[in-house]
């Protein structure tokens, strides 16, 4: 049986190449997945196939120089390319907007408090994500899904850190208030 790292190293040596097939290959592998990561950040769904077509663009011009490290690693590499590439799409059309809404608006959370998403379909919580602000959903995806820390998010997204937790914060705020709705509703069903 051929492992998963050695069909994924012989893919990447034959998109080097210029293969077309290995590179309709690799797109219909990934492109689900990178449609998904995407859709995160930016809802509208033409404006997703746009970013796709230039990550791909992107992703094949510069597969040469990517270092292989393992099974997942080009999966990553391509996913972190996407990302990139949406929040250029942000800033290009001056979505991310830092949004200050007066305290009251939404309830104080403790620090700790997380939106507890079990039980609810992923296709559900996608949505419920999908529909925070811009501002708020950008730092949600980055912090929770990329991994990345506030500094490294106010310097990608030219805020503060500051900014970047409030952001962050009144995500969660947000996803907590439709999680409890999400509930409310099915149990009136």
């Amino acid at each position: 049986m051929i492992r998963d790292d050695n069909k994924e190293q012989a893919l990447l040596r034959q998109i080097v190449r210029g293969n077309t097939v290995a590179m309709k290959k690799f797109y219909d592998t990934y492109s689900g997945y990178l449609t998904a990561v995407c859709s995160r950040y930016v809802p509208d769904k033409e404006d997703v196939k746009d970013i796709l077509q230039e990550s791909f663009i992107k992703i094949f011009r510069a597969i040469s120089t990517f270092e292989y490290k393992g099974a997942g690693s080009l999966k990553a590499w391509s996913a972190r390319i996407v990302v990139n590439e949406a929040l250029k799409h942000i800033r290009e059309s001056s979505k991310l907007k830092v949004m200050n809404l007066p305290q009251g608006e939404l309830p104080d959370l403790a620090d700790d408090l997380e939106p507890d998403f079990n039980e609810i379909p992923t296709p559900v919580i996608l949505e419920m994500i999908r529909k925070l602000p811009v501002g708020y959903r950008t730092v949600f995806n980055l912090y929770v899904f990329e991994e990345k820390s506030h500094k490294e998010i106010a310097s990608l997204l030219n805020i503060s850190e500051s900014t970047s937790a409030s952001q962050l914060h009144r995500a969660k705020g947000l996803l907590m208030q439709e999680i409890e709705l999400y509930r409310f509703n099915r149990m009136a069903l």
